[in-house]
């Protein structure tokens, strides 16, 4: 089924993740996936399956030793401003990064599908040949559109929020003191509790760990640059030195990590692309809902 104003094409990466991971997808994601012919999936994942052996000893050791490029003089503007972003120094102060030059096809991949209706929007954001300052504003984040977020007060103590962003999210929490917050109060406050929410970095971000390069953040821009038949692309790289530290990435790579620093021939970009491991189905859209509900506890207790 294709797509309609109501959905979005999505490309699932099939035959690598497991078979009840695939089938769970098309089940619960897929417009028709509760119609959907479990045996035939089944069949296609199999197919996929095979096809993956076949690589494993054909491109075995593809994602090993892939280097870094220095980034372009002419990008060095770029750069600071992001590294000036208060985000920034938030989100990356704690591993070493660096901004370097990635080759797209042979980096590691964990996200498992990709929606093209995204990946539409990003292609009408940028020049059908992008310049290179053009490419890395599109990496970096620089000048793009903020998704819209409707929010409103649902409760005396609670805030609904919806954007039909997915990246929309709980930030952080955190205890400021008066001076740090601009909003009037009534009396004269001591504390403010504050509860963030936002979007990412959106930065196109890589880890680099145990002689390999995952992609860490913005896989639809990557993706859209090597549609574009763009081969290699300016990126954030964090040097991880021990797993250890993955806590702090987060995501797919921290729960299973053996999944894409073990295996001889890890998931990668380019098999988006390859028509063996790739199944495109219809997911009907969906906007991000967060709600914010609060209490507190007053009493007296003995001084």
């Amino acid at each position: 089924m294709f797509a309609t104003a109501q959905t979005d094409d999505h490309v699932f990466l099939v035959g690598r993740p497991p078979l009840g991971e695939f089938l769970g997808f098309i089940r619960t994601m897929s417009i028709d996936g509760q119609t959907a012919d479990q045996g035939q999936l089944a069949n296609e994942w199999r197919h996929a399956n095979d096809h993956v052996s076949v690589l494993e000893k054909t491109e075995a050791g593809i994602a090993d030793g892939l280097q870094v490029a220095q980034l372009p003089a002419s990008l060095t503007q770029l750069t600071e401003q992001v590294r000036a972003q208060p985000s920034f120094q938030k989100t990356f102060g704690t591993i070493p990064t660096q901004f370097g030059v990635v080759e797209l096809d042979r980096l590691v991949v964990y996200q498992k599908f990709i929606n093209l209706g995204y990946v539409g929007t990003l292609r009408s954001t940028i020049p059908p040949t992008p310049t290179e300052v053009d490419i890395a504003q599109l990496a970096f984040g620089i000048g793009r559109p903020t998704p819209d977020v409707r929010q409103m007060q649902t409760a005396g103590n609670a805030y609904t929020f919806l954007s039909p962003s997915n990246d929309f999210r709980v930030l952080e929490t955190a205890l400021l003191q008066p001076q740090q917050v601009a909003a009037p109060s009534k009396g004269n406050p001591v504390a403010h509790v504050v509860i963030s929410l936002g979007f990412g970095t959106n930065l196109l971000n890589v880890v680099a760990i145990e002689n390999r390069l995952v992609l860490n953040n913005g896989s639809h821009r990557a993706y859209f640059l090597r549609e574009l038949g763009i081969t290699r692309a300016p990126c954030v790289i964090q040097y991880v030195s021990r797993r250890d530290e993955l806590e702090l990435v987060g995501g797919e790579l921290h729960e299973h990590p053996d999944r894409y620093l073990k295996a001889a021939r890890p998931p990668l970009l380019k098999d988006y692309f390859d028509p063996n491991l790739r199944k495109v189905v219809a997911v009907a859209k969906k906007n991000r809902s967060v709600r914010v509900q609060f209490g507190y506890e007053q009493i007296d207790v003995p001084g």
